[in-house]
């Protein structure tokens, strides 16, 4: 192998697909990124056994080869020329990469590439075309949600619905649900359900780029994976087995009591009651108030700490029903306020014992988005 590529599209390929190197494991290769030489452009990548990511990037292409390279190593040293050309050639006897740029000569030592695992060959014709954009904003809001508990592994995945022509995404953790969907531009063909891990979904929003590119989805029949590809980025990942749970059941069907308030205010207190409240039981107290006839409704948001102190913050609302209190973990609701990108948004409740739900408020029929949070005892 012997070919010649832009310092920074090396560097940008190696920053994608660096993610998916296994830094502890008992197969030497997993340390490594594979560059390879794949029709006039020049292919990394890296895998874990369970995420594959891979990237094609330009290049110059005198010798065909392949090899893999020390990621860590390889990393660090593209990250730190100056010079704007690499020259990269392999010595296939001794596994030996040159790697010039300017006045820099390295030789690392590399691992055949036969013993790198194959990534999927599958026809992109089977897959299924979203827009970029759409699938980075739905990403966005339910992948803060699953579970970071392995002993139930299906709640650490997010389910992927497909349905006619509509895309659902949900993930839950026992204490908060979310769920986004979205209009797909062709309709399927058959119901897909799938639950991908949350990381993998993690990592496409990072390597998938923006614009107005679609992402294809692949599920290969039989295989256990997904395989998500744009124009210079594939991303395998291993699917997770199991029942995910019936989250239409959780999702509250009426509320007695809902306000309407500034989405920048309502986080902004949430911050100040998380400074507070995060010391102890992650509590802050929700005081939801009508307003008079010539008075604006008012949500009160505290957090305390016997170590710390108090803080209180009261936001003008929109109120439809009687007064509550009810209690929640600031730090979920700091988190579903953040990937919300409405002006205003709804907090719907009907009792401090029962599930809240917080949808975004733009206009009418804007249903695409909705987050369940389970109270917390306010005595506690």
């Amino acid at each position: 192998m012997k070919v010649s590529v832009l310092q920074e599209n090396l560097a940008h390929g190696l920053s994608i697909v660096s993610r998916a190197v296994s830094p502890r494991s008992t197969l030497p290769v997993l340390a490594n990124v594979l560059v390879a030489t794949d029709e006039g452009r020049l292919r990394l990548s890296a895998t874990n056994l369970e995420l594959g990511i891979t990237c094609w990037i330009g290049a110059k292409i005198q010798e065909e080869g392949s090899t893999t390279v020390p990621a860590r190593a390889f990393t660090e040293l593209i990250g730190t020329l100056a010079d704007k050309q690499v020259d990269m050639a392999l010595t296939v006897r001794t596994q030996t990469l040159n790697v010039r740029s300017g006045a820099s000569n390295t030789n690392l030592k590399c691992i055949d590439s036969q013993e790198f695992p194959p990534m999927p060959v599958v026809d992109s014709a089977l897959g299924i075309q979203i827009n970029i954009v759409d699938l980075k904003e739905m990403i966005q809001q339910v992948v803060f949600a699953p579970s970071s508990d392995e002993a139930r592994p299906i709640l650490t995945g997010v389910l992927i619905n497909l349905r006619e022509n509509q895309i659902t995404m949900a993930s839950a953790d026992g204490f908060r649900l979310s769920v986004r969907k979205a209009e797909l531009s062709t309709p399927v063909s058959h119901p897909v359900n799938a639950v991908i891990p949350a990381r993998a979904l993690g990592e496409l929003a990072r390597v998938s780029g923006d614009g107005d590119k679609a992402v294809t989805m692949i599920l290969p029949p039989g295989r256990g994976q997904v395989i998500f590809r744009t124009k210079d980025v594939e991303l395998v990942s291993q699917l997770i087995e199991g029942n995910f749970p019936d989250y239409e059941q959780i999702i509250p069907r009426r509320f007695e009591t809902r306000a309407v308030l500034s989405t920048a205010a309502f986080l902004k207190a949430c911050k100040q009651a998380e400074i507070f409240a995060r010391e102890g039981t992650h509590i802050a107290r929700i005081h939801i108030s009508p307003g008079g006839e010539l008075q604006p409704g008012t949500v009160e948001i505290s957090g305390q700490s016997d170590e710390t102190g108090f803080n209180q913050n009261v936001v003008d609302a929109s109120i439809e029903g009687d007064s509550l209190l009810i209690a929640f973990n600031v730090r979920f609701m700091r988190e579903v306020l953040e990937v919300i990108k409405t002006p205003n948004v709804a907090l719907e409740v009907s009792t401090d014992t029962s599930p809240g739900v917080i949808r975004p408020v733009s206009g009418p029929g804007d249903d695409n988005f909705l987050h369940v949070i389970m109270p917390m005892h306010l005595g506690s």
